[in-house]
Order: C-alpha cells, then sequence, then structure tokens
C-alpha cells in the first residue's frame, strides 16, 4: 500500500487549485494525477459517481470528494499548524471568505475564462483538450478541448454571466483586486502569515481561471501585483509556517472586501436557504438538487439572473453555526464585526432545514440542526 495520497485532478481547474496549494502548505506527501478520459471512467466514476474534480484517494484507499471535505478530513489527519484559526472572529473571517471564494467569485472566474475566449482560445482548449488526452498533438488537443469544454462554456449563463451583466461583474472584480492589492501590500496571506481556509477559497478562482489563463492574469499582474505574488506564494508556500495574527485581530484592509461579500452573496445565500426550505416541504424524504431553477441576484452595479445553487447553504452553515456556538465575549466580538460589515442580519436570519452532504453524493440531504445553530 502506497503511503502517499493521490490528488486527481487538473491544472486549469478552480477547485482543484485549492486542494493543490492546501496540500502544499501542509506538507503532505502526494502526487497529482490529470483526471484523463481513462482516469474518470476507471476511477472516479466507479468511487465518486460523478464526472468531477478533484478528488483524493487517500494510502488506504478511501476516496474523498470535495475540496471542503478533503481539507477537513486531512486537517484531522494531519493537525500542525491548522488552518482554521482557533479564536472566534478570525475563524468566522476565514469561514466567511471561503464561502465568498468558493461560491462566489466563481462569477469572475468562468467570465474572464469563456467571455474573453477569442482572446485566449488556444490556450483554454489546448488545456481541456490535455486533460482528456495528454498524449494527443497539441491540435488534437484544441479540438478535443473545444469539445470537451462545451458544457462548462454553456453553464455561463446560468452563472449569470450575459451581456447586460457583464460590465457589473468587471467591475467588481476590478474593485476586488484593487482592495486585495491594498491588502496583500501589508500582509503575506489574508489573516497574517499563515494562510487560513479563507485563502484557500481564495486561490481556487483567483488561481486556476483568474491567475493563470492568459488574458486575466495578464490583468491581475498589471493591476494587482501583490495579489499576483500571493498566488505565487499560495502555489509554493513554506510547508507548516507562518502564524494568524495575535489577539484575534482582522486586518482593517480585509473589512472592504467583507462589507462587499455581505452586501453582494448574502442576500443570494438566504435566498438559496429559503429556496432549500421550501424543495423539502415539497419533496419530503427527497434529495436536494444541486440546483433549483433561476433567481435574482446582484453583484457591483449588475443584477441579472443566476441559478439557485443549493450547495450554497451547506457552505454558509459553517460561519453560521460557528458564529452561533459562541458565547461571551467571543459573540460580543463577533457581533461588532457583523455589524461593521454589513452581515449581522443575515448571520441571525434562521434557518428552518438545515442541509448535510453524504459522502460519495453530490446532492444535499436534511439533517438535524446543532444544538446551538440558530
Amino acid at each position: 500500500m502506497s503511503e502517499q495520497y493521490i490528488l486527481y485532478g487538473a491544472d486549469h481547474s478552480l477547485y482543484t487549485g485549492k486542494a493543490r496549494a492546501y496540500l502544499r502548505y501542509k506538507g503532505i506527501d502526494f502526487r497529482e494525477v490529470t483526471a484523463t478520459r481513462d482516469i474518470y471512467k476507471q476511477v472516479i466514476l466507479p468511487q465518486v459517481g460523478a464526472p468531477i474534480v478533484p478528488v483524493l484517494e487517500t494510502p488506504d484507499g478511501r476516496f474523498v470528494q470535495d475540496t471542503t471535505d478533503i481539507i477537513d478530513f486531512l486537517e484531522a489527519a494531519h493537525p500542525e499548524c491548522p488552518v482554521y484559526p482557533a479564536t472566534a472572529v478570525q475563524r468566522l473571517v476565514a469561514l466567511l471568505l471561503e464561502l465568498y471564494g468558493d461560491e462566489w467569485l466563481v462569477i469572475p472566474a468562468m467570465h474572464y475564462r469563456w467571455s474573453v475566449l477569442d482572446r485566449q482560445r488556444e490556450f483554454i482548449f489546448r488545456e481541456f483538450g490535455r486533460m482528456s488526452v495528454p498524449d494527443a498533438s497539441a491540435e488534437e488537443q484544441v479540438a478535443i478541448g473545444e469539445r470537451t469544454s462545451s458544457r462548462f462554456r454553456g453553464s455561463v449563463p446560468a452563472l449569470g454571466i450575459t451581456p447586460e451583466t457583464i460590465p457589473g461583474i468587471e467591475q467588481a472584480y476590478l474593485l476586488l483586486l484593487d482592495q486585495l492589492q491594498a491588502h496583500f501590500s501589508q500582509y503575506d496571506f489574508l489573516l497574517g502569515s499563515r494562510p487560513s481556509i479563507g485563502d484557500f477559497g481564495f486561490v481556487g478562482p483567483l488561481y486556476a481561471h483568474l491567475g493563470r489563463d492568459p488574458v486575466p492574469r495578464a490583468l491581475m499582474q498589471e493591476r494587482a501585483p501583490a495579489v499576483y505574488a500571493w498566488v505565487q506564494r499560495m502555489n509554493a508556500p513554506r510547508p507548516l509556517s507562518g502564524e494568524f495574527l495575535a489577539a484575534d485581530e482582522v486586518p482593517a484592509t480585509l473589512l472592504p472586501v467583507l462589507q462587499t461579500m455581505c452586501r453582494d452573496q448574502l442576500p443570494d445565500v438566504l435566498d438559496v436557504v429559503r429556496h432549500n426550505a421550501a424543495w423539502v416541504e415539497q419533496h419530503p424524504g427527497e434529495n436536494i438538487p444541486r440546483v433549483l431553477g433561476m433567481h435574482r441576484f446582484t453583484t457591483g452595479t449588475a443584477t441579472g439572473e443566476r441559478y439557485i445553487h443549493s450547495y450554497a447553504q451547506w457552505l454558509f452553515q459553517r460561519p453560521y453555526a460557528h458564529y452561533h456556538a459562541l458565547r461571551g465575549r467571543d459573540r460580543q466580538a463577533a457581533e461588532a464585526l457583523l455589524r461593521s460589515i454589513g452581515g449581522f442580519d443575515a448571520l441571525n436570519t434562521g434557518i428552518e432545514r438545515w442541509v448535510a452532504r453524504k459522502p460519495g453524493q453530490l446532492e444535499l440531504v436534511t439533517a438535524e440542526r446543532p444544538p446551538s445553530g440558530g
């Protein structure tokens, strides 16, 4: 039995970037295997049941899917230098920023990959083709990639990326780059000299799409070089190094990022929570599909429609449950932070139906409310 972990994924995969960066920071012995067509058929589909990456294979032959589950599984097995802050407010912030990176920054990530395809067509299609058939010629990979990427290209309107919303999406992303430029000019990572779960949530979109695809990479390098330098640190970290800021400090430079998240994403998430509850009422005992139709959303100055992604509630429950478990001064400090960023009302809105993931299953199921879950 090998003592190595195996990460099945791809260079251009957003969520593989999150898992890879974590494994490197923790100094965990692993090898990465490209999820070719054969790997999908022989490993991923039989073990996970869906064509999705990344997937982690453990040394004892178990399989873990979903980057948050992968990280939590590995944190338990490799607890040195945890990526979850131990203090109340920093942990809340880290969990909120993981939610922001995983679920909201996919909008600019997908826009800057597919809406400007005419300026990076060969690179993108070859990446998809190289993943499927690594031994094919460059020309064959481009042709194959054009076919295999079709479902990703086709998902762009469902994410809310349309000619009407693109100006606002770009405005919001440029503002984020400016805010992060100010922050990473002073700090190595979001909460100090050690990456947190929030950093790993951010690095997926900010590396695999926005820091690697030619058009957005050039934009990041020119407009926000400190952000690009952070991307490089995340991909080539000093394993098991660094500390979170002392005294549960949250840098003032993060507050604008958190304020934007609370303004734009949290209304979307609360609407997802309502739709999930309605689905459960109407379909008792059934799994909750990943997508429950479309609803209105706002990002920056853009307003449009995007899919109702039921999974967003599962990630939102993490900061929500942490916040509601706090007591005394920790609760007071968390409340003060939430009021300062405009997130107090959202984190104090009741969740009628809690949801959970099951291993090897992409759809959600209902779950028991935690004792202090609000």
